[in-house]
């Protein structure tokens, strides 16, 4: 009898462990699905720059300074963004890229402001289709980091939670970075204005 009643616990701790221990694997599992999905729109956001950027050359020929620093900043948050694809959960990873965002964040908020004293700039159809699609996903990065910063919040509550935390030390499963935009400007959009 005292034998059944030890291999019943310990076929519940076994249950308890695989549950908690899959749990955790399937909410790491969401959390970088969470990034990839910010990863896919910041992507689309790089590839929408030098297109900006070119289209602007020819009537900012006086700003030359700023172009070649938004694409400068914009290659900077590439190389940041790859990294940080690469293990989303990397801390240090994911720092660098939100500075790197912010950077570009900033740079962009400048060129705009630039931009908006080329009146012929501001009236040319490429560059307000290009400003529209860089609006639409900035909101759309938005969003992607909410889902992102969400998915960790629960995965993170889960492996600092009794019990389960006991078996997210011992399979040694690290806490996942928050992506949190440090400077207030940097939570506002890029402010496109072309009409």
């Amino acid at each position: 009898m005292a034998l059944i009643i030890v291999l019943v616990v310990v076929a519940v701790l076994v249950l308890f462990v695989i549950t908690a221990y899959n749990k955790l694997v399937r909410l790491r599992q969401r959390f970088m699905n969470a990034f990839a999905q910010i990863d896919v729109q910041l992507k689309r956001r790089y590839d929408l720059i030098p297109n900006l950027v070119e289209t602007a050359k020819a009537y900012m020929k006086h700003e030359r300074e700023t172009l070649e620093a938004v694409i400068a900043a914009r290659n900077t948050a590439r190389a940041a963004e790859q990294r940080a694809a690469a293990n989303p959960g990397d801390a240090s990873a994911v720092q660098q890229l939100m500075g790197a965002e912010g950077a570009l964040t900033g740079l962009l908020t400048r060129f705009f402001a630039l931009s908006e004293a080329y009146p012929d700039l501001k009236a040319n159809q490429n560059m307000m289709q290009l400003t529209e699609e860089l609006s639409s996903t900035e909101n759309r990065i938005a969003f992607a980091r909410q889902a992102y910063n969400d998915a960790v919040m629960q995965y993170n509550t889960t492996r600092e939670t009794f019990p389960t935390n006991l078996i997210a030390n011992t399979f040694n499963f690290q806490e996942a970075p928050l992506f949190i935009v440090e400077d207030e400007k940097e939570r506002e959009a890029p402010r496109v204005s072309f009409s």
